[in-house]
């Protein structure tokens, strides 16, 4: 780890007008400084900041710096949000990470966190060593011949299924965006992971109100119980009545460079009765578009089947 500057501004207003890498929980950042994938020169610690608060009165309002174990036990919070928190790292890490910390980590590509290899999130142009190295873990969908890197938040998978914005902040004001719009596939410049600009904080997590996202859940496959990375998995959210889907939101993490929102799965749910077989044929287009690697081709068939699993646990009652 190289030195540093720390510093601790009290208010929004201080934090924002001087330049620095924000630092929350530090379970992302600390991590990359220490391997010197990240080396800032001035880092700001915000836990002092006012940006907590989970509020549920009309949808959703969570405050960025709010911990994702405190999140994951609110009684207001959607399942499907609370269990992907919970399927996240491990306990002592979840009473640490902050929501909008999480939102902002990093991919956990062995090539983008080994400063002795090329890699163009780190150093455009220098290549992608993943295309044609170690991929198991990586994704097929929305890649690019820059980048193969997967998205490592779970939460954002649950967040973007269910329409969520986030609010950011800077020094000449406030806006806010669709947080399936503020991903961005790598195409040819990978080092371009979201559209937070210099100088912005995120402020809160704004989700809708969805009344029937009380269904809903978050399915994780990965090699280990715990503290381990997604192979794929399924945020799940499910209007049903008199057992017909009326409406339904699904995402997928582990096999996307970004959360990756399955609009024609949801497209062929809405209307179909609650059974294996609606569910097996709305996730066969689950996987359209993917573009395997040489040794992550088994993720095709794991996303369809993993998307079913979602589907059934969701109406184990009503088939």
């Amino acid at each position: 780890m190289r030195p540093f500057e720390l510093t601790a501004p009290t208010t929004v207003e201080a934090a924002l007008a001087a330049p620095g890498t924000f630092l929350a929980g530090g379970t992302t950042l600390v991590d990359l400084m220490k391997l010197n994938v990240l080396t800032p020169r001035h880092v700001q610690d915000i836990n002092a900041l006012p940006l907590r608060g989970i509020n549920t009165t009309d949808g959703l309002r969570i405050g960025a710096l709010e911990r994702m174990s405190d999140i994951a036990a609110h009684p207001g919070v959607y399942p499907v949000i609370s269990r992907a928190l919970l399927l996240s790292a491990s306990q002592q890490l979840r009473n640490m990470a902050s929501i909008g910390g999480n939102l902002l980590q990093r991919t956990r590509c062995t090539y983008f966190r080994d400063v002795a290899m090329p890699c163009n999130k780190r150093h455009p142009g220098s290549g992608c060593p993943a295309v044609s190295g170690a991929n198991r873990m990586h994704a097929l969908l929305g890649t690019s011949d820059s980048c193969v890197a997967t998205h490592a938040s779970d939460v954002a998978v649950a967040l973007v299924a269910l329409g969520a914005q986030i609010r950011l902040v800077s020094a000449t004001g406030s806006r806010t965006v669709e947080l399936a719009d503020f991903y961005r596939p790598p195409g040819d410049s990978p080092e371009v992971e979201n559209d937070l600009r210099p100088g912005e904080l995120i402020a809160e997590v704004l989700v809708p109100r969805l009344d029937w996202a009380s269904r809903s859940t978050y399915v994780k496959v990965r090699d280990r119980q715990s503290y381990e990375f997604a192979l794929c998995s399924a945020a799940v959210a499910l209007d049903v009545r008199d057992a017909r889907i009326v409406d339904a939101r699904v995402a997928v993490g582990g096999v996307a460079t970004v959360p990756w929102r399955l609009e024609s799965v949801e497209a062929a749910l809405r209307g179909a009765p609650v059974s294996l077989e609606s569910f097996e044929a709305a996730a066969s287009v689950a996987a359209d578009g993917a573009t395997p690697l040489s040794a992550n081709g088994f993720k095709v068939s794991l996303l369809k089947r993993t998307v079913v699993r979602a589907l059934l646990e969701l109406t184990e009652g009503n088939r």
